[in-house]
This record gives C-alpha cells, sequence and structure tokens, in this order.
C-alpha cells in the first residue's frame, strides 16, 4: 500500500527569524491599513505567508486558493495554522476556526498576497522572516493581555511601581522585537509629569518613534529641560544629551535602578557628567505621588488610581498595543 502523498499543510518548514526594519514596516503598515489585529485574521495572514513561502513569488492568486463554492480559502482551518505555529514551538492555539469562517477571509488572503507579490525581490528574497512576523503577531495576541496593579494596604508605592515593571520585564523576555518595559516606563513618566504639572501642556508620542523624527529634544520637553526616558543609557544617549547642552537646554535622564551605574560612566566618559541630572526612575515616580497625596496613607490609593488613569489615556491615544494598559487587581 503506498504511503499517501503531504499535501503542502503536512509539511513542516524551518523557523523563519524577523525580516528587515523595512519589511517588518511594510508588514505593519498593511496590518494596520486593512485592520488585521484578531485572532482569526491573523490565523489567515500566517496561512497566507507559508502559501507564499511555499510556491514563491510572484503568487497566483487566482490559481486554486478558494473552495469550490467559492466562499472559503482552499486549507486554511486549526489544523494548518496550528501546524505552523507548531514549527516555532508554539503550542496554544490562535483560532479555533482557524479564520476559514470569518467572512472577510477570501478578501484579506487575496488583498495580502497582491500585496507580497508587490514587493518583489524584497519579500521574494524573505518569505520566512514575512512568515515569521505574522507568527510575532500570534504571540502578541498570546500576551494580549493588560499589565495588573496589585495594591495592598501597607505595601510601598515603589514596590507597586517595580512590580509593574517587573511583569512588564517577564513579558519582554517572552516576546521577540517588543521593548515592554520601555513602553510602560516612558508613559508611567509621562503620566506622573500630568499630575505633577497639571497646568503645563505635555507632549506624548509612541515609545517607537524616534526624537529625531518628533522634532523633540527626548522624550519630554519641558521648560529649559529634555528629559530622556531609557531602560539603556548607553552612549547613544548621552551624545543626545551633549547636543541638548550645546543647543541651551537641561538634559534630565530617567532609567531603571540597575542601569544608573552605566549611565554615570558613559556621562563621564563624555565629559558631561556634571551636566546632566541622572535619575532612578521609580524614585522620581514615587516620590511625586508622596507629595501628591500629602504623605497621608489615605491618600495613596487615590494617586495611584490617578496615575493609572492618566496612564491608560496616554497608551490609548499614543500606541497601537491595547496590552499595555494597566487594569487593577
Amino acid at each position: 500500500m503506498s504511503t499517501p502523498k503531504k499535501t503542502t499543510n503536512d509539511i513542516g518548514m524551518p523557523p523563519g527569524v524577523l525580516p528587515t526594519k523595512t519589511l517588518c514596516d511594510q508588514l505593519q503598515n498593511f496590518q494596520t491599513t486593512h485592520n488585521l489585529k484578531g485572532k482569526g485574521q491573523i490565523a489567515t495572514m500566517l496561512f497566507a505567508s507559508r502559501l507564499a513561502r511555499k510556491t514563491g513569488l510572484p503568487f497566483d492568486i487566482d490559481a486554486g486558493i478558494t473552495t469550490e463554492g467559492e466562499g472559503q480559502v482552499k486549507g486554511l482551518g486549526v489544523s494548518s495554522v496550528q501546524a505552523i505555529l507548531s514549527d516555532y514551538k508554539i503550542t496554544k492555539t490562535l483560532a479555533k476556526e482557524g479564520g476559514r469562517t470569518s467572512r472577510g477571509s477570501l478578501g484579506n488572503i487575496r488583498a495580502y498576497l497582491a500585496f507580497l507579490n508587490s514587493l518583489g525581490d524584497e519579500a521574494q528574497c524573505d518569505l520566512a522572516g514575512v512568515e515569521a512576523w505574522w507568527v510575532d503577531q500570534a504571540r502578541h495576541f498570546f500576551n494580549a493581555k493588560p499589565f495588573v496593579l496589585r495594591f495592598e494596604t501597607g505595601k510601598s508605592l515603589r514596590s507597586v511601581v517595580r512590580d509593574l515593571l517587573g511583569q512588564a520585564r517577564k513579558r519582554q523576555d517572552q516576546s521577540s522585537g517588543t521593548k515592554y518595559v520601555g513602553a510602560m516606563l516612558q508613559h508611567l513618566i509621562g503620566a506622573k509629569l500630568e499630575l505633577a504639572l497639571p497646568d503645563v501642556a505635555i507632549g506624548h508620542n509612541g515609545f517607537s518613534v524616534a526624537d529625531d523624527v518628533s522634532g523633540r529634544s527626548g522624550d519630554f520637553d519641558i521648560g529649559n529641560a529634555a528629559i530622556h526616558v531609557t531602560t539603556a543609557p548607553g552612549e547613544a544617549v548621552m551624545k543626545k544629551c551633549r547636543a541638548n547642552l550645546a543647543a541651551g537646554k537641561h538634559p534630565i535622564v530617567i532609567t531603571i535602578n540597575d542601569m544608573l551605574p552605566a549611565a554615570d560612566v558613559f556621562a563621564a566618559t563624555l565629559g558631561i557628567a556634571d551636566k546632566v541630572d541622572i535619575l532612578d526612575a521609580e524614585q522620581f515616580i514615587v516620590a511625586n505621588l508622596h507629595e501628591l497625596g500629602g504623605f497621608l496613607s489615605d491618600k495613596r490609593q487615590l494617586t495611584i488610581t490617578s496615575l493609572l488613569e492618566k496612564y491608560n489615556a496616554i497608551v490609548e491615544a499614543n500606541e497601537t498595543d491595547p496590552s499595555l494598559q494597566i487594569v487593577r487587581e
């Protein structure tokens, strides 16, 4: 008896790695433009990426990607999607219907394959990377639960902030490419500034928006200060501080406790150690919360709730990842 021939969906393939930033940006733009954030939509794009990876580009969109009734994508289902995820050691189920019953699946897959064809050699050379990018979106979906603020009577405010950053660190270690700690830290600092300076217009940006793109001197420009919020206060950050000084601004670096010694070393190396303030992020946030609460125990919950509300509003307005939100336990 002959062995049944394997279909293209039964054949595992080596996992790809994330492609170049340019290709990642193009994929991100396509995802955003077509609003492909749901589990079924991600499953469909992942399936289409594997099809393209197996057949190469240009992909013949009209050659047999639909079922006989022209209503569904041929071969798309939970087993085919999970087979792809298993190549990346992912066992969680992305979508029980695998995208198959989603009304827009066929239109989405046609638009996506046309998009890949339009990229030409750039996508052709790294279809494994394209597939890996969509696998990463699946990882983000699995992780897309808000962070949890745990407040207990008698617990220090610093321990509350440290726990939040610890949750972000754990999620970052489990994901590839997303800097959860840096994003959370930037927006916590932004929320703290909003509370401390209610009469000052505080400018906020998405975590991935570079200073030179936005035209700002740091993450926050307030008065004569350029505030840099970073988990990696290396040479590049200190060069920005040196440029701030040359422009007549006062640079302030706010970073995590573990990186304070490194920040001091890099500042000294560039000869600006006595010209830049380097502050511990947790203390920077907590000291102001105590002040706002009048150093009264019964005001601590109110101030931490106010910080949370400001933070979530900033994230909603400036980020596309809802998992950066924080909820009360």
